[in-house]
């Protein structure tokens, strides 16, 4: 018979159901999008043949594209030496916890990575259309090239965010009313902070809107699985 503070550490685990079928229930509404078109509609929106007019701008370029990207780095420093030294709310979590969130952001990032550096997508401002080279290719077809550089699905740069749904999550699955309420301010800043990132890129002409909804739902399913396999070796 489990002890109740065993039990307590397990039942985070038994959440995780809700959490899935939410994340498929995305999925789908996010294939309806693709299906219908939608990311070629907002982005002849946004640029024409002659190209995207926010591309060079420089607040989307240098504040929230490379000053974003800056901090998330400093943020990731700082995770990974709050694993021995805590501060701030992550004095709430074991390093047990700590750790989770630094293998799952990690593995957030390294995911998004692979697969962008794998993908022949080209960008939306190298589509033919919008002054570049490229015809566009839906990016499912994985081994047809456009024509253009490629690698450009899913969004890099939105990850630079929503790979710390993993140090959300801890709190979201916490057994104790304060830990969820921690954990849905956490997790509240993390999606403000990756759509900021990945509507920057979509306004300059780097990405598609589906490309930053996909590095959403990927960062957060890596996140899930990852919270998964640290309760299963705990058990």
């Amino acid at each position: 018979m489990l002890s109740a503070g065993a039990a307590a550490n397990r039942m985070p685990a038994h959440r995780t159901p809700r959490f899935a079928a939410v994340t498929g229930a995305c999925i789908v509404l996010l294939l309806a999008w693709e299906w219908l078109g939608l990311d070629l509609r907002v982005m002849q929106l946004l640029g024409d043949a002659r190209g995207f007019p926010l591309r060079e701008n420089w607040w989307l370029g240098t504040v929230f594209h490379e000053g974003l990207r800056n901090l998330s780095v400093l943020a990731f420093i700082a995770l990974a030496l709050a694993v021995w030294k805590p501060f701030g709310f992550l004095r709430r979590h074991t390093r047990r916890e700590r750790l989770q969130m630094l293998i799952g952001t990690s593995v957030s990032l390294i995911l998004v990575s692979v697969l962008k550096h794998n993908s022949l997508t080209s960008c939306p401002w190298d589509l033919q259309q919008f002054g570049g080279v490229a015809r566009h290719v839906p990016h499912w077809l994985w081994a047809v090239a456009d024509g253009g550089p490629g690698r450009c699905f899913p969004s890099g740069h939105a990850s630079s965010g929503f790979a710390y749904f993993a140090v959300a999550l801890p709190g979201l699955l916490s057994a104790t009313g304060e830990g969820r309420r921690r954990g849905r301010r956490i997790f509240a800043v993390v999606l403000l902070l990756g759509a900021v990132c990945g509507i920057t890129q979509v306004l300059r002409g780097a990405h598609y809107p589906s490309h930053v909804m996909w590095t959403a739902l990927l960062c957060w399913s890596a996140a899930l699985a990852n919270h998964r396999l640290f309760s299963r070796m705990t058990q």
